[in-house]
């Protein structure tokens, strides 16, 4: 097993550079499936989720070759199975976006629910299932929890999302894309990995229009071919960095990053007193002094992500004042705060809501990632800290981050991985 080893106190300086958007390349794989011909796609981040997601794809016949670390060759006309079993998908939530890939190429799937970061009890994927149905997909539960779902022919319809949900638009997007006539789908997500996903289906023939607005209209094609791509930036792996400049103090430019998909974030650190300057594909960080209080709501996008909750809710436990941090998206994503409590944080949650008073500082622990955000706030907490901080359950921040501690390392942190033996049977630890 391994951890995370931290003495805190240093100020971040220097450069820094983003890799690839885990949210868009969980979904641009799977869509390889759909396509006749070879996808070269760069901009990949070295990450477990994507290590599990191309494990996928060669158990169902995938050809893939790497070209170089972060660029891969991934042919799907091989692929003969459409069923992947809870042995692979327990790994990854985005797991489930093979349904829709499977469902657009042969109109059948059989996947299993999937596994990864469970910060709000069980993820339903009722959205998706809906959106299947209403392109002329039949439905059913299998023992192991997997899901069947088939189809005669797809065919375009108007479907309305219930509520805003990014798994559900890409799912329906993927479903869709092949299906006979025009899909409609009013009140989408308007992620940017929503954008990438849609300019890459486009990039193998697709058409695609309105990704990035409430309504996305998809006109079926009979074929798609390979292309060449790269993924965007991204926006949380920047958005964590901004959070960890501005909570330690220092000055970093941080590289490769889209401005514009940053602006909520950015909003929030002007707000707390941070200069953010924003230049073509990069952003500068600089902070000094204590931050001041600001409030939050996450929302979907444009607005503040949820995905960044859990690292400005610990850049603002030294903040002057007290910031009040309302998750808008999901129920129970404050199970963190449980282990920045150790650090000596001062936090009051009350359902989807976090009362933040600033301390003067934190104190080193022993603490363990929650979740995949949650283990980047436990990383920011132990950079604040004074004293040692070590880090479990680590797995979790390596299904998002490429190489974070030769990152954070690079610009002036004091961080490890370091390996540590398994626990004798019967010994419980606190972290």
């Amino acid at each position: 097993m391994e951890k995370f080893v931290i003495n805190g106190g240093n100020k971040l300086s220097g450069e820094v550079s983003i890799s690839g958007a885990k949210n868009s390349v969980v979904a641009i794989l799977p869509a390889t499936l759909l396509a006749q011909g070879v996808c070269r796609i760069e901009n990949i981040p070295n990450i477990s989720d994507v290590t599990y997601m191309l494990k996928m794809l060669k158990s169902m016949g995938a050809s893939i070759k790497a070209v170089n670390a972060n660029t891969y060759e991934i042919d799907t006309r091989t692929v003969s199975s459409f069923t992947v079993p809870y042995e692979l998908t327990r790994h990854l939530r985005a797991s489930y976006y093979l349904l829709g890939a499977l469902l657009g190429r042969c109109n059948s799937a059989r996947v299993a629910m999937p596994g990864g970061c469970n910060f709000g009890g069980v993820r339903p994927i009722d959205q998706h299932l809906k959106g299947f149905e209403m392109l002329g997909a039949s439905i059913t539960m299998e023992e192991n929890a997997i899901v069947n779902a088939r189809a005669e022919t797809l065919v375009g319809n108007s479907i309305y999302m219930d509520v805003v949900s990014v798994g559900a638009t890409v799912n329906i997007m993927l479903a869709a894309v092949k299906a006979r006539g025009l899909t409609v789908i009013e009140n989408a997500a308007k992620e940017p990995h929503i954008v990438d996903l849609a300019n890459f289906l486009n990039s193998m023939g697709a058409d695609i229009r309105g990704a990035g607005t409430d309504v996305i209209k998809i006109r079926g094609v009979s074929f798609l071919h390979g292309c060449d791509y790269s993924i965007i930036p991204d926006q949380i792996e920047a958005g964590t960095y901004m959070a960890a400049v501005a909570a330690t103090g220092g000055d970093v430019l941080i590289k490769n990053v889209v401005p514009k998909h940053l602006e909520s974030i950015s909003a929030k650190l002007i707000e707390a007193g941070v200069q953010v300057i924003e230049y073509d594909d990069s952003v500068r960080v600089i902070s000094s002094g204590k931050l001041q209080k600001c409030n939050i709501k996450t929302m979907p996008h444009p607005g503040f992500p949820t995905d960044m909750q859990p690292q400005m809710s610990v850049a603002l436990c030294l903040a002057q004042g007290t910031s009040i941090v309302s998750e808008g998206v999901w129920d129970n994503r404050f199970k963190y705060v449980d282990q920045l409590s150790r650090m000596g944080a001062d936090i009051e949650v009350n359902g989807k809501v976090a009362v933040i008073t600033g301390v003067d500082h934190l104190s080193g622990a022993p603490v363990k990632a929650d979740d995949l955000r949650a283990g980047a706030a436990m990383i920011i907490a132990g950079l604040i800290a004074r004293g040692r901080t070590e880090i479990e359950s680590i797995i979790y921040i390596d299904r998002g981050y490429e190489n974070v501690v030769e990152k954070f390392s690079a610009i002036g942190a004091d961080i490890q991985r370091v390996e540590f033996p398994d626990e004798p049977a019967g010994v419980v630890r606190t972290a």
